[in-house]
């Protein structure tokens, strides 16, 4: 019987992928028994659970990188979590006796993996970004296989790793509804350009702002766009719309705009011309999977600033247009959303570059990798 031990998470980045391994190993086979390994106070106690998946808790936290008072004491905790971590893991392992482990990122993910490596189990790593996390590229010295999200990554590991491009998992739910019965369903005129944009399910003060900014300029300028914007669901946003209005932003009178904290996000996507977002891996590939230009605002806050390199991976392809928050002014954000809305032509080319990007066979692959391994 396949036993199959995931480990990785931290943040949904890491999480959502070890969730969608799962689910390719269960439909290919479902006699697999698998189960994960997670910190217990961060967002995988809670999803692995929730999918019905058995959860091993292991304590283990980053290093802080900027001394402080406060991140040596956090640094001091971390060292004692790490020297724990190996012996927690090794009794994980024992106890499931998995024949295959799979590692996805964050910190968590090392121990659980580099102890399956030395007990002589089969394992693997999936990288999501462009970019690859130190734990991964650590790791992907003492792995049987490495699979990544895009090529571009492959050059961050050693010559000796055995790598597979495999793409990353999307949700079924998207591809699902054409741009025209996306459109009729938001109330939207089909004909009329359509712009989607999100800072991610918890929202972006950037991206709120410049949002903001375009909104204004739409009005200021009787520009007939259609625009769905999600603010994020963080309790700092909450009067998002209150601000706008205040600023004189016309939004209930306005049915071209939908603004809310929270949106159906296949839909939005499904409906949209032109993406404004973030640039976390599983965004955009969920971009690529649809096909939709975009303007590409990674954060700066990310380790190994991971989200610019996967930007850039659209940008080089002719998809998006990638801007940093150092260079972010209303002006700039606005003309280059203008050159887009202005341009079918544009949007057409840059759709088409990103839907080349997307792999149609991820589930397949994925699988394939795991398979060989057992």
């Amino acid at each position: 019987m396949l036993r199959v031990l995931l480990a990785g998470g931290g943040t949904a980045g890491h999480v959502n992928p070890a969730l969608a391994i799962a689910e390719i190993i269960k439909k290919n086979r479902p006699d697999a028994v698998i189960a994960f390994a997670g910190n217990p106070d961060k967002l995988e106690a809670k999803l692995v659970p929730k999918a019905g998946y058995e959860f091993y808790p292991i304590r283990i936290e980053g290093f802080q990188r900027r001394l402080s008072a406060e991140n040596i004491k956090r640094n001091f905790h971390a060292a004692a979590c790490l020297a724990r971590s190996g012996s927690r893991a090794k009794a994980i392992i024992k106890e499931f006796a998995p024949n295959l482990v799979v590692g996805t990122g964050g910190y968590v993910s090392g121990p659980v993996v580099r102890a399956a490596a030395k007990m002589g189990i089969k394992t693997a790593i999936h990288e999501q970004n462009a970019f690859p996390g130190v734990t991964n590229k650590l790791l992907a010295k003492e792995v049987d296989e490495v699979m990544v999200t895009v090529g571009e990554a492959k050059k961050y590991f050693p010559e000796k790793a055995h790598i597979t491009v495999t793409g990353l998992p999307v949700r079924g739910a998207f591809n699902t509804m054409s741009k025209a019965e996306a459109k009729k369903q938001l109330g939207f005129d089909e004909n009329e350009v359509c712009v989607l944009s999100t800072g991610g399910s918890l929202g972006a003060l950037t991206i709120n702002e410049k949002v903001a900014a375009l909104l204004r300029w739409y009005q200021d300028n009787d520009v007939k766009v259609n625009h769905v914007h999600s603010y994020g669901t963080y309790k700092e946003y909450k009067d998002f719309i209150y601000k706008l209005e205040q600023s004189g932003v016309r939004i209930s009178e306005n049915p071209r705009l939908i603004i809310k904290d929270y949106i159906n996000m296949p839909v939005a996507m499904a409906a949209a011309d032109l993406v404004i977002s973030r640039c976390g891996a599983a965004s955009l590939a969920e971009l690529e999977a649809v096909g939709r230009a975009a303007v590409l605002i990674p954060s700066p806050h990310v380790a190994e600033n991971h989200q610019y390199y996967n930007g850039m991976v659209l940008q080089n392809a002719g998809a998006a247009t990638v801007i940093e928050e150092k260079d972010l002014t209303d002006e700039l954000f606005i003309k280059t959303v203008r050159g887009y809305i202005e341009d079918r032509q544009k949007l057409e080319e840059s759709a088409k570059n990103a839907r080349s990007l997307h792999v149609e066979d991820t589930q397949d692959r994925i699988f394939s990798v795991l398979e060989k391994l057992v």
